[in-house]
């Protein structure tokens, strides 16, 4: 009896020990849960999510205005959905239109003493006219940032042949080749497409020949898809990689030197245009509304000259210096 009762209170005993031990193992858990969906919670949405939350299922309509853009959204290299992003478009569109629309009349009311119903008529004027740029430039932005990546390819082509010449040379694999690239540590297109080579060999399972295919497809330059279609064709021919590669080294070696005297050609246009238009006619302008005001003339019926003037001060040069940045950064070299 007395075996039976030391036995039945150790295992009371064990029992409570096991109860307390468990207890914060599963208060942990829970409180590992809870973390996880304040985390998942307190983490900010990106905007096309946003978009494609609102109006998403909204969107069949407007999709097959767009269905130019899926190609360049590939080419451009977003990671987001072809649905998604038209969601964005039509969604900033709406936005800017309202907001333009109350903007205008009030800064037209409040500071020109307006009439309201012409006030009202600009707003609405601009509020149309902000939600057509607005699209417009989500329009073009895949397309820019296509070119822009093609641009950079082609650049650097020359040098990254010469550089997977050195590595063929040496006996290296096609796919330590990419892997090498993918881990340079200048920031270049070519690491990128280079990672995403990588990406499908040790991710998705692909062969070398695969993901090389895969890549052509989607890369916006002509060029660099030529130079990947003929490795693709060196390794199923068994031909020499390397002398493969110094011949194209040497090919895009001298397409950069004509491409550079043209942009020298270019350079000197701009810079007869940016005077043109951004100094000189700027200093004309100033001159010509200085002595209107002075005479107490007026070009337009509703603006007075002093408002010309801030005008052209304060937005006309600054917006014409931006796009004028932005054209020689779509028409410049990288390399």
């Amino acid at each position: 009896m007395r075996s039976n009762n030391a036995y039945k209170k150790i295992k009371g005993l064990y029992r409570r020990i096991k109860t307390k031990l468990k207890l914060p193992s599963i208060t942990a858990s829970k409180q590992r849960r809870e973390t996880k969906k304040e985390e998942q919670k307190s983490t900010p949405k990106e905007p096309y999510s946003i978009a494609y939350q609102f109006i998403g299922e909204k969107t069949e309509r407007v999709l097959p205005l767009f269905r130019d853009l899926d190609s360049d959204l590939q080419s451009a290299g977003l990671k987001i959905t072809f649905k998604a992003y038209v969601s964005l478009t039509v969604f900033a569109a709406i936005l800017v239109s309202f907001i333009t629309l109350a903007f205008i009349p009030c800064m037209l009311v409040l500071l020109l003493n307006v009439p309201l119903l012409p006030a009202l008529l600009f707003g609405v004027g601009g509020g149309l006219f902000a939600g057509a740029f607005s699209i417009i430039g989500f329009y073009f932005y895949p397309i820019y940032r296509s070119d822009k990546l093609k641009r950079e390819l082609e650049d650097e082509l020359p040098f990254t042949t010469g550089y997977m010449a050195i590595l063929a040379s040496a006996g290296v694999s096609p796919e330590k080749t990419f892997y090498s690239l993918s881990n340079l540590s200048a920031p270049l297109a070519v690491s990128t497409e280079a990672r995403n080579i990588v990406r499908n060999v040790n991710l998705f399972g692909l062969d070398i020949i695969s993901a090389l295919e895969e890549s052509s497809k989607r890369t916006p330059s002509q060029r660099f898809r030529e130079m990947l279609e003929g490795f693709i064709s060196t390794i199923h021919s068994g031909g020499n990689l390397a002398a493969y590669l110094r011949e194209k080294s040497g090919q895009y070696m001298k397409l950069k030197r004509v491409s550079l005297r043209k942009f020298s050609d270019t350079l000197s246009m701009l810079a007869e245009f940016y005077v043109a238009l951004l100094v000189t006619g700027p200093l004309l302008l100033v001159i010509m509304l200085a002595v209107m005001a002075m005479l107490g003339g007026s070009p337009l019926a509703i603006l007075s000259p002093d408002l010309i003037l801030n005008i052209l001060t304060y937005i006309g040069i600054p917006m014409g210096t931006i796009m004028f940045l932005i054209i020689l950064d779509a028409v410049s070299p990288k390399w």
